[in-house]
């Protein structure tokens, strides 16, 4: 099958080494498309959430695939978020064509574009993190709890259902916090002069134009591979908000090699650099 080709591809919150974590769905992505240039905008690996028995062959498969990319010439840039926060201190890391970053700035079609997790905006991870991670914990209990409830829905010819969204979207405060993270990030893109913003963390794809009195800019938040299996795809000077639910074509492999390694195999394949 013919992959589409994407000049820069915008993933976050995918949270490898959790339950909830979406990685067949996003490996079929992955192998759908060309891109010159992958930003992960953080929280792709949960270090926070890690667990020595809960690392599947799928989850290792992802990162078999992202570092395929970048010794095949795809630039590869990670951009570190809160779950992953212990890899800041090898931040401005440079290995071949991956990169190891707090935040970033490219030039699109004559705008500046802002790129960073998120983070920074919230308080509770600022100034009580083990209550932060006490959350994630109880999302991922949630996410487990979920699992069992669909499978069960899909048993019976039902539609899948997301407790996290449906409890989100009726508790007034998550859905203030959502607005204000927003509005915080497009009023600080527009007060440095960046055309576009681009965040994750909230696991709350978007993209919105947002005014003020002083300018405008796009704010774009690339979602999760959570809930919401979502990616930002920028080509030939537009973007484009990717919804595996809706977007995807048939699941394959393109990857046969993928496909075929055993746990092990993946093990060395990632761990094991390749002399030039």
């Amino acid at each position: 099958m013919k992959k589409r080709k994407i000049d820069l591809v915008v993933i976050s919150d995918v949270h490898l080494g959790t339950f909830g974590c979406h990685a067949d769905e996003l490996l079929s992505y992955l192998n759908s498309i060309d891109p010159k240039k992958i930003i992960l905008n953080g929280d792709i690996i949960d270090i926070w959430q890690f667990r020595k028995r809960y690392f599947p062959k799928t989850h290792l498969k992802i990162i078999k695939k992202l570092i395929d990319f970048s010794t095949k010439g795809v630039e590869v840039i990670y951009i570190t978020g809160n779950h992953d926060e212990s890899l800041r201190r090898f931040s401005d890391t440079r290995l071949g064509n991956f990169s190891l970053v707090d935040k970033l700035v490219l030039e699109l079609n004559g705008k500046k574009a802002w790129f960073f997790h998120g983070d920074v905006f919230d308080a509770s991870i600022q100034n009580a993190k083990w209550i932060a991670k006490l959350g994630g914990w109880g999302y991922d209990l949630l996410i487990r709890l979920n699992s069992v409830i669909n499978w069960f829905l899909v048993k019976f010819g039902k539609e899948k259902y997301s407790l996290s969204k449906k409890i989100k979207n009726s508790v007034k405060k998550a859905v203030k916090y959502i607005n204000d993270f927003e509005e915080v990030a497009a009023d600080l893109a527009i007060d440095n002069g960046y055309g576009y913003v681009v965040c994750g963390h909230i696991h709350q794809p978007r993209m919105e134009k947002k005014m003020n009195r002083k300018g405008s800019c796009i704010y774009l938040n690339s979602g999760d591979w959570i809930e919401n299996l979502t990616a930002l795809e920028y080509h030939k000077n537009r973007w484009k908000l990717y919804r595996h639910s809706e977007d995807r074509l048939t699941a394959f492999y393109a990857d046969e090699e993928l496909k075929s390694m055993d746990y092990k195999d993946l093990l060395a394949a990632i761990t094991i650099m390749k002399k030039p």
